[in-house]
């Protein structure tokens, strides 16, 4: 069975929809924001029917929390690779990088990301799970080591990735510009891994 797009020009099989439809919402949310998000809108969009979106997302609370879940995977695919080898400095300051990045060229979808409305699910679990699964995983290895000071390695990394959420906020907002942020960003680096190390 397909759902064919009114233009005409491209088909889409049952399954792939809800990527096509994942992939309109989040080009929509970087271009005018949550408020410009609806599933009438998104059926315009990618050229369905008014009713094809409805049958992937209940409502738009429903896109807003499979928005985040895609870009909590997204996110955890890329702090994999750049946590995978190296030192712990430079899985630590890789990791680090990616995830400032990630956060600056994606503003919108990183404040549905981190919205505190959405609706608890094992998609969602998992997705915020794998995403902290390497830094978490650094840690203990630091700990193990002797490289990183005693404590809830969860705890230990959500302190650090709110520094450099922090940081892309700043720049999100304006208050940076990106030069500043690459500036501040050895900084933050500097300090986090400082913070880490364990007392004498």
């Amino acid at each position: 069975m397909s759902i064919a797009r009114r233009a005409g020009s491209r088909s889409y099989h049952h399954g792939d929809l809800r990527a096509e439809l994942l992939r309109s919402a989040e080009a929509t949310l970087r271009r005018s924001g949550v408020d410009g998000l609806s599933l009438r809108q998104l059926a315009r969009d990618t050229g369905v029917s008014h009713a094809a979106p409805s049958r992937h997302f209940r409502d738009k609370q429903a896109l807003l929390d499979a928005l985040a879940v895609s870009g909590f995977e997204r996110l955890a695919g890329i702090i994999e690779k750049a946590a995978a080898t190296g030192t712990f400095l430079d899985r630590m300051t890789g990791m680090a990088r990616a995830y400032l990045r990630f956060a600056i060229d994606n503003p919108a979808l990183v404040g549905v990301m981190f919205a505190r409305r959405h609706s608890p699910s094992p998609a969602m679990e998992a997705a915020v799970n794998r995403t902290l699964a390497a830094p978490i995983g650094m840690i203990v290895d630091g700990q193990e080591r002797g490289e990183v000071v005693a404590g809830n390695p969860r705890n230990i990394c959500l302190s650090a990735l709110a520094t450099l959420h922090g940081l892309a906020s700043f720049a999100g907002s304006g208050l940076l510009s990106e030069a500043e942020i690459e500036s501040r960003f050895e900084d933050a680096v500097t300090y986090m891994l400082d913070g880490l190390r364990p007392r004498h």
